[in-house]
């Protein structure tokens, strides 16, 4: 048990590290930027004046790169059956559907920096002038904040502190989150849960577990994705694992792998190829299932029967495990109770939280990415 709406079940091999535990008392101690974000008190640079303003609008387009966006079409995805208005989320240099859309828009267009390349050409080509607009940047005078005194547009101040992996619970993901008609409030779960000894337990024993797997030269870690609504979530969880640790010659390559489909494809890998790989089972309970069709169904395969779509994949993903433990392939399994902010919240903490406890502990600052901008440098030297 993690929480009360998750329940964790911790790689076989359980190990209590205490330097690991540690570690984790001197980064909640530390209260960094990043940390204060995940916390109730933390103050976003919106108000409710801001919600209202937009409060009657129902098309919105987020532009963005990476952490910029994924943590709010996580919540977007994840949380969808409770959102009435429609958002879209523009992450790439591919056409948009929405540029020839004859309907008007409130975009928000989000970057750090305020200089990312893809998100300022997304701009350019997407937004209107009879679109409303939200920028969310560095209070400093850089391409985005120029351009939005020019449209005369709403701006809200970036965190100096909080990189865009780290961002989702601060106004980078809470403001569209309000305007999705979520409550923010609902996903800060952090106080509650540095006072719960289950929860913290769960995360030093899985972090020493993740630390011994690499020991071993296991540096796969393959997300076993039976939600379909959950796929952003471990995009999200993607760049924040690989953007942090991936220095030094050190680091995890997180692999999404979304099933059932991906039984009929990499499973056998899995099961039967390399051994360098672990994995990480993740369902969520579904009460809303489309069900079976008793009459269309032959006798020989009567087990079907009064099943829904949810029972059929819940037995996948027992099945599953059942053949990882036989075979001795190294798992850990998350099963989400009920689909809220309050556990979308609780999963944005343990995964942050383990993210920067694993680069505490591997010797690596969780909190920069210095190869990316060699990239961009790059990038900009071609073009000029």
């Amino acid at each position: 048990m993690l929480t009360k709406g998750i329940n964790f079940k911790n790689f076989k091999t359980k190990l209590i590290n205490k330097k690991v535990k540690f570690n984790l008392k001197s980064i909640l101690v530390e209260k960094n930027e990043v940390i204060k974000s995940l916390g109730i008190n933390y103050q976003n640079q919106f108000d409710k004046n801001l919600i209202k303003k937009f409060k009657k609008k129902n098309n919105f387009r987020l532009i963005g790169m990476g952490g910029s966006i994924l943590g709010s079409q996580t919540i977007y995805d994840f949380l969808n059956y409770k959102i009435k208005k429609n958002f879209n989320f523009i992450d790439n240099l591919n056409p948009h559907p929405t540029k020839n859309s004859k309907k008007n828009f409130v975009n928000l267009v989000v970057s750090k920096s305020g200089n990312t390349i893809e998100t300022i050409v997304n701009s350019n080509i997407l937004i209107k002038k009879k679109d409303k607009n939200i920028f969310i940047t560095e209070n400093k005078k850089n391409f985005l904040f120029n351009l939005a005194e020019k449209l005369k547009a709403d701006v809200i101040h970036h965190n100096n502190f909080i990189g865009g992996r780290y961002s989702v619970l601060s106004e980078v993901g809470m403001l569209p989150a309000e305007l999705m008609g979520l409550n923010s409030k609902k996903f800060k779960q952090f106080d509650y849960l540095v006072k719960n000894k289950k929860f913290i337990n769960a995360l030093v024993s899985n972090v020493s577990s993740t630390l011994q797997l690499i020991k071993n030269k296991k540096y796969n870690s393959i997300i076993i994705n039976y939600d379909e609504k959950s796929e952003s979530l471990f995009k999200w969880y993607q760049q924040l694992l690989s953007e942090s640790l991936g220095k030094k010659k050190k680091g995890l390559l997180p692999v999404i792998s979304n099933m059932p489909k991906d039984n009929h494809s990499t499973m056998q890998l899995y099961l039967d190829g390399f051994k360098n790989n672990f994995f990480t089972f993740f369902y969520v309970h579904d009460q809303k299932s489309e069900k079976i069709n008793n009459n269309r169904i032959h006798a020989s395969k009567y087990f079907l029967k009064n099943k829904n779509i949810s029972n059929i994949i819940y037995a996948q993903k027992k099945a599953t495990e059942h053949i990882f433990q036989k075979k001795k392939i190294p798992f850990r399994s998350f099963e989400i109770k009920k689909r809220d902010e309050k556990t979308l919240g609780e999963l944005f903490c343990f995964f942050i939280l383990e993210t920067i406890l694993l680069g505490k502990c591997l010797k690596l600052n969780p909190y920069n990415q210095p190869a990316v901008e060699l990239i961009k440098n790059e990038t900009t030297k071609l073009l000029i």
